[in-house]
């Protein structure tokens, strides 16, 4: 049976990366093997991998399902991460949800489900 999926996303410069996970989004930095490098945020993990290639990132992303994301939005947008056509809202897929762009250009999605919300 599945138990979870941990997204691989692309990284162009590591430095920068950790600086980006740790300060702007609240992660815990956990290993840099040569590039590869390890993130956690409550459950969830994402590793990204090194690239020279700034067109990688630019097609990457991940959905990350999230509780109170409300509170998670008004963090990130404190930050300066939402991206600009991703401000917080409820989709016809019953999800209420937020994209960021991280340092490297992978777009990420948070997104909680509403579905429950209509019943």
């Amino acid at each position: 049976m599945l138990k979870t999926a941990v997204p691989i996303l692309a990284s162009l410069n590591a430095e920068e990366t950790i600086k980006f996970y740790t300060e702007k989004l609240g992660f815990t930095f956990h290993n840099n093997w040569d590039g590869y490098l390890i993130f956690s945020k409550d459950d969830i993990n994402i590793h990204l991998w090194p690239t020279e290639d700034e067109s990688v990132p630019k097609s990457t992303g991940c959905y990350v399902n999230v509780t109170a994301v409300d509170d998670l939005f008004a963090e990130y947008k404190a930050q300066g991460v939402v991206h600009p056509n991703g401000t917080l809202k409820n989709m016809p897929w019953e999800m209420r949800q937020f994209s960021i762009l991280d340092n490297n250009g992978n777009i990420i999605h948070f997104g909680e489900d509403i579905s429950k919300e209509k019943k």
